[in-house]
């Protein structure tokens, strides 16, 4: 099909071109990477970094500045985004893709190759928060505009189901480098684990990156998905248009997804830390169970996008932020109980987190006109990142230790607090069909 009946019949030629299909096992390999990368720091930086980079300070405070550490990445995210978008504006999707997953991969095993404090010092602590931004910096141009693709081009009567497909990739990040660091910890010695053995997840990771890279260029570059990025309008906006255009919905749409991703940091980094430093539970038996309520997850985001067909995408996220917000008060407690307790608090997150995170990449999409899209969805993505999850870890950890797990309750139940105001504000969120 020439160029020119492409842009005189966007529709059409998009039909023709794109199949849904292809464009989620995109959406499905890049998130999975990106999110294997994610957990891969996340479960470090409970077993491994306070004890090699804050060894002057007790388990509980060394654990806090690893948290913090942690959180560089959220904070260094949103200024990614306004770099890469440059960089797509004017070199396009393949060039920044490959830079920014270049500079993921870089961070990802520098990290693994970083002396401890014993050997170096403070010099380590700099390298690492340094390679903590990379990586951060990073995720900022590794969005794709496939997830908003995927959202224009889905069947009618499909959307809420094309919409959770991202979505899939935290469950399968989070599984595969659970169950990694669960089989390394069951089979060395802990003397050669904290030695060499946890650096190979984060080589692991780097030989995914490569394998996503490949993988997500095939679909960008190629002639077709060009040209429905142009006929769908989905092209990058500079960052001072977005917020002069969308400012109001960049700002209550940030908070839209917030409960679900306060979530899950309570139900993937908080209660391994937890359970890590205040009970006898053994790390591998937890990872474990961690990787099964990873599984339920998986089986609830699916969930999430067949009610969401017959219900609606809003009512679903009301709904799940209600659930989040019982959660809160009720299931923290469980941490404190046996094993059983723990796997009934991680199964009942799991599944309460995939029906509410399941649903909130089509909620964030379906806030904009379709030419302020492939921006919007970026920003506003990031900016709940940051709000909701960033400081998640640190903030439960911290109120916990010192007041209670109760107060991490009440630290989740505020976000859920948060996204049920914010759905009422955003009338929007009744789906758009551009």
């Amino acid at each position: 099909m020439s160029a020119t009946s492409s842009s005189s019949l966007p529709d059409e030629a998009s039909d023709h071109h794109v199949s849904p299909s292809d464009i989620a096992v995109g959406v499905i390999i890049g998130r999975s990477s990106e999110f294997f990368d994610f957990f891969v720091f996340a479960i470090a930086s409970v077993i491994i970094f306070p004890s090699r980079y804050f060894s002057f300070a007790d388990p509980l405070t060394a654990t806090l500045w690893s948290f913090a550490v942690f959180a560089l990445a959220f904070l260094a995210r949103p200024l990614g985004t306004a770099f890469f978008t440059v960089i797509d504006r004017r070199y396009g999707k393949g060039a920044k893709l490959t830079l920014a997953l270049l500079i993921l991969g870089t961070s990802t095993v520098g990290m693994g190759l970083i002396p401890s404090y014993a050997q170096i010092g403070g010099a380590s602590i700099f390298v690492l928060c340094f390679l903590r931004f990379g990586q951060g910096f990073a995720l900022g141009g590794a969005w794709d505009g496939l997830p908003s693709l995927l959202n224009m081009n889905a069947p009618k009567g499909k959307r809420g189901f094309y919409a959770m497909v991202p979505q899939l990739g935290a469950m399968v990040g989070l599984g595969v480098a659970s169950l990694l660091f669960a089989y390394l910890l069951s089979n060395m010695s802990q003397a050669d684990f904290l030695e060499w053995g946890w650096r190979y997840p984060f080589f692991v990771a780097f030989a995914i990156n490569v394998v996503a890279l490949f993988a997500r260029l095939r679909i960008v570059v190629t002639p077709e998905y060009s040209e429905a990025f142009e006929s769908r309008q989905l092209q990058p906006t500079s960052f001072r248009a977005a917020f002069r255009e969308d400012g109001r919905t960049l700002l209550v749409g940030a908070f839209v997804p917030l409960a679900s991703f306060a979530l899950f940091h309570m139900v993937t980094v908080f209660p391994l830390s937890w359970v890590y430093l205040y009970t006898n539970e053994s790390t591998s038996s937890f990872l474990v169970i961690e990787a099964i309520a990873a599984a339920w997850g998986f089986l609830a985001i699916v969930a999430s996008g067949i009610i969401s067909d017959r219900i609606g995408s809003r009512r679903l996220l009301y709904r799940g932020a209600i659930l989040i917000a019982i959660f809160a008060v009720v299931a923290p407690l469980l941490l404190n109980g046996s094993k059983f307790g723990e796997a009934v608090y991680m199964t009942a997150g799991a599944i309460i987190l995939g029906l509410s995170f399941g649903q909130s990449s089509g909620a964030v999409a379906s806030l904009f006109d379709a030419s302020r899209r492939y921006t919007g969805s970026a920003v506003v993505s990031d900016l709940a990142w940051l709000f909701g999850a960033g400081f998640a870890p640190l903030a439960a950890l911290a109120l916990s230790a010192w007041l209670g797990l109760w107060a991490a309750g009440l630290y989740l139940l505020s976000g859920a607090v948060c996204t049920i105001l914010a759905l009422r504000f955003a009338r929007k969120l009744e789906f758009r069909s551009n």
